[in-house]
Order: C-alpha cells, then structure tokens, then sequence
C-alpha cells in the first residue's frame, strides 16, 4: 500500500513501513506527516500484524524537517506543526506490537525524533543520528526533548541536543539509543530477523509487555507494580497462557 510518501508492506505478519522521498532524503513535512497518519491509523485495526519495521529508501532514514517548509512559518502554524507531528508520533508509539526502527542512514532532527518513537532501533554502522535544531536557532518540536532524556538521560540528551552534535552509529549504541548496529547490507536482514523472532512469542504476552512497559515510564512504581499484576493475571484468562506454559512442560514448540 502507498501513502503520502510512504510504501507500507506486510508479509508474514510483519509489516515494513519505508519513508520513500529518497530525492529529498527522506525529509519530514506535513505531507510525509499525513501519509504517516493514515499508514498507523490502518496499521491499529490490523490485527494480524505481530511486529513492525520502520525504516528509509536511500541515504536517509530520514534527515530532519523540512527546512524549506519551516521557513517563514509563523509561530501559531509553528505550534500546529509541532503538536501535529508529536500527535502522529505518540500514536505510532501507542501501537499494540513492537515497532523497530531501522536506521539505515542519516536520522537527525525529526528522523531521530521519529526513530526514538519507536520502541527499539537497529543501525547500519554508517547511520549518524542527533538532534541538532538549535543549529538553526530552534529547538526538538516532535517530542524530541521528552523522549531523549528518558532513553539516554539528562545529561547526555542535554550534551547532544545543546552541542548540535550528530554521533555515529556505535556512539549511539554505546549511550543506549541504539541496540544494535550491523553492516549496511545486513541491517534489514537483522530487522527481520529480530521480527520474526517477536512474532513467535506470545502475541498477547508481548503487546501486554509493550503496554504496561510503556505506562510504567509514566507513573509511579508501586501503581505500576498493581497494574502489572492485574495485566499479568489476565493472561491466564487466554488460551495462549495455557497452550505456552503445557509446550514447555512437553518439551515442544507452542502452538499459538
């Protein structure tokens, strides 16, 4: 299926969405931020996508904002962009199964905004990521400030983000915004692999770890400890508990 500036493709129960303005490296504007909208929207009603792989065609994963439609742009339409993209980028977070973000290039400014929307990124080795707005004399609009400091911490979100420095693959790896990284020519083969390997999980196992992991980023450790329980004796209510839990004692591959 194509989207504003998008191709998504689902196959084995995974699904492949590609930023597919490689002319323009993959740039994010309001149109590549609909077509986005519009991709995740028909992703959340598809129940038998198990695991998602988001990554760029060309050079780029992608390399920012578009520049050419920020300038000029006047501080409510400013707002409205911002409030947008961070809109669309929570509800790509918001999806029941884990999304991979697959950092083929360049994934600066919004790019890295939209990979740390992710839950987890894989890197080629020559992906250079960062934040470097204030280069322009502006700031992370996408919710960049929020979730860097929570995926690397203060400090280190603060250093790149003031500095405007841009940092290599392994960098990235090594501060924990990256987990991976591989060759170029390997790096969607590890995605899938990591996918498929998520997709022969439980399904209502992973999505309750992806929920309650993200809700516990929010709240307080002893409701999130409750909520937990709750969600984990739930499980025990679907037949995927009992067939996983009688495949181990079998000593065979589950069932689901």
């Amino acid at each position: 299926m194509d989207y504003e500036g998008l191709t998504l493709e689902v196959k084995e129960n995974i699904a492949v969405l590609t930023l597919s303005r490689p002319e323009s490296m993959n740039v994010i504007n309001s149109e590549l931020l609909n077509g986005l909208g519009e991709a995740i929207k028909d992703l959340s009603h598809n129940k038998n996508v198990r695991a998602m792989i988001i990554t760029g065609e060309g050079k780029a994963f992608a390399a920012g904002a578009d520049i050419k439609e920020l300038k000029g742009m006047k501080p409510d339409k400013a707002f409205n962009f911002s409030r947008k993209g961070q809109q669309i980028f929570q509800r790509l977070e918001n999806l029941d199964f884990p999304v991979i973000a697959g950092v083929n290039g360049f994934a600066l400014g919004g790019g890295c905004e939209l990979a740390m929307a992710c839950d987890f990124r894989i890197a080629a080795e020559t992906a250079k990521l960062g934040l470097p707005e204030v280069s322009l004399g502006l700031m992370p609009g996408f919710a960049g400030t929020q979730r860097m400091i929570r995926l690397i911490g203060y400090a280190n979100a603060m250093y790149l983000m003031v500095t405007a420095e841009t940092i290599t693959a392994l960098e990235a790896q090594e501060l924990g915004l990256v987990q991976k990284v591989t060759e170029p020519v390997e790096l969607m083969d590890a995605c899938f692999s990591i996918a498929k390997k998520i997709s022969k999980q439980g399904k209502y196992a992973v999505r309750a770890v992806k929920e309650l992991t993200r809700k516990g980023m929010h709240t307080d450790f002893d409701n999130a400890g409750e909520l937990e329980s709750e969600v984990f004796a739930g499980l025990f209510d679907r037949p995927e508990a009992n067939e996983g839990i009688n495949a181990f004692l079998e000593k065979r591959a589950p069932n689901w």
